[in-house]
């Protein structure tokens, strides 16, 4: 069984085994994200669990992939679980609407670690965020996916997703076409 667990310190050797085994939860960063989480989790395990559960914004300012800086959103991250890291599901919002700024590609992202893929675990993931986006109380959640990743497009559509539309990622994501997704809560 799958279920999506806020990170804690009984989770965390787990956790950590997955990044040591090259897994990234950033899909767009990578392995530099890899050893930033790597290198926080040595420093202080109990400072970077705190900061995956941030609803008040209150955490630094988050880096760009080409450097630049911008406000933290209120977001959280759950880890997905099957008695072992299995991934990890990012969710952010801003307070009092469902519009996004344009440097965020999406309310939730989600990362399944390789060997455990095409097992669902990605879609129930989602399914259980979208419990936890409801109780915000957005009206819907935008997600997107790389046309080159049917993958993640299917577990998008398999949540109740609809494609509204192409687009262009920011500068500071590469420029590259994207595709974007909204499921009504």
């Amino acid at each position: 069984m799958v279920e999506i667990v806020k990170p804690a310190l009984e989770h965390l050797p787990s956790y950590k085994a997955a990044l040591e085994r090259g897994w990234s939860p950033d899909n767009v960063r990578l392995e530099v994200a890899t050893r930033e989480e790597l290198g926080a989790i040595e420093k202080d395990p109990l400072a970077f669990l705190a900061s995956l559960d941030d609803p008040e914004a209150r955490g630094r300012p988050i880096t760009l992939p080409d450097g630049t800086s911008v406000p933290r959103l209120p977001g959280f991250r759950r880890w997905i679980w099957d008695g072992e890291a299995s991934g990890s599901i990012g969710f952010r919002w801003q307070k009092g609407t469902a519009e996004l700024p344009p440097h965020v590609l999406g309310h939730i992202g989600y990362a399944v670690v390789p060997w455990k893929r095409r097992r669902g675990y990605a879609t129930e993931a989602l399914r259980l965020m979208l419990v936890e986006a409801r109780a915000v109380g957005l009206a819907y959640v935008e997600l997107t996916a790389d046309p080159g990743n049917p993958a993640s497009q299917k577990v998008i559509l398999a949540n109740g997703g609809r494609l509204i539309g192409n687009f262009l990622k920011e500068a500071a994501y590469g420029g590259e076409e994207s595709l974007r997704f909204r499921i009504d809560l």
